[in-house]
C-alpha cells in the first residue's frame, strides 16, 4: 500500500467542508444539550409527581434508545406527520435532545452537591426562589459540573458521524463520498482520524481552562 499525497490534497476541500458541517452540528447540539438538560433538571425537581414521572419517563425513553433510531425516526418518520426538517437541523436536534437525557443528570448531581446551608441562608434572607435559583444555586452547581459537561461534549463529537446515516454530509460523509468517486479509502479516512483526534484534544484543553478559571 502507498500513500498518496495527491489523494490527499484533491480530498481537501471537501474535508473542509465536512468540518465545518460536523462542527455546526457538535456546537449546535452542545447548546441544545446543555439548554435542555438544565430544563429537565429542574422540571425533575418540581414539587408535583404530575411533572416529574412524565419528564422522567420521556428523558429515560429517550437515554435508552440508540440514538441512530432516533435519527431515522425524527428524519424518515416526522414526515409523515407534516413535520419536515433539513437533515442537518434534524441531526444537530437529535443530538441535542439524546444527550440533554445525559446531561440533565450531570446537572442534578451539580445541584444536590450545592450545601444545604446555601438554601437556608436564601431563605432566611427571603430571596425569590427565581433569584434564589439564578443567584445563588446555578453559579455553585454549573461551576461543578463542567468537567463532566465537556467529556460529553467530547462524546457528540464522536456520534458526528452518525449523521451520514441520514445524508448530512459531515467528515466522515465527505470521506466516504471522495472514496467511492476515485476508489482511495486510505487517504480520506486518515485525515478525518487525525482530525478527530485533534479536535478532541483541542476541546479536552478548553475545558480544563475553563476549569481552572471557574475553580480560581
Amino acid at each position: 500500500m502507498k500513500w498518496d499525497w495527491q489523494a490527499v490534497g484533491d480530498f481537501m476541500p471537501q474535508f473542509w467542508d465536512g468540518l465545518l458541517v460536523t462542527l455546526q452540528a457538535l456546537a449546535l447540539g452542545s447548546v441544545i444539550s446543555f439548554a435542555l438538560g438544565l430544563v429537565w433538571a429542574l422540571l425533575m425537581r418540581a414539587p408535583t409527581r404530575w411533572v416529574t414521572w412524565p419528564v422522567g419517563a420521556v428523558t429515560e425513553f429517550i437515554r435508552n434508545t440508540p440514538l441512530l433510531v432516533q435519527l431515522f425516526f425524527l428524519f424518515y418518520v416526522l414526515p409523515e406527520w407534516g413535520l419536515t426538517f433539513s437533515a442537518l437541523t434534524t441531526g444537530v436536534f437529535a443530538i441535542g435532545l439524546h444527550y440533554s437525557t445525559y446531561t440533565m443528570q450531570v446537572y442534578r448531581a451539580g445541584i444536590e452537591a450545592v450545601p444545604v446551608g446555601q438554601w437556608e441562608a436564601a431563605t432566611a434572607l427571603n430571596l425569590p426562589v427565581t433569584r434564589t435559583w439564578r443567584v445563588v444555586i446555578l453559579p455553585q452547581a454549573i461551576r461543578r459540573v463542567v468537567p463532566a459537561l465537556g467529556n460529553y461534549v467530547i462524546a457528540m463529537l464522536k456520534d458526528t458521524p452518525l449523521l451520514m446515516a441520514i445524508t448530512v454530509l459531515d467528515m466522515l460523509g465527505q470521506a466516504r463520498l471522495f472514496s467511492q468517486e476515485q476508489f482511495q479509502f486510505t487517504e480520506p479516512l486518515t485525515v478525518i482520524g487525525v482530525a478527530f483526534i485533534l479536535i478532541a484534544y483541542l476541546a479536552s484543553l478548553l475545558v480544563r481552562a475553563l476549569e481552572r478559571r471557574l475553580v480560581h
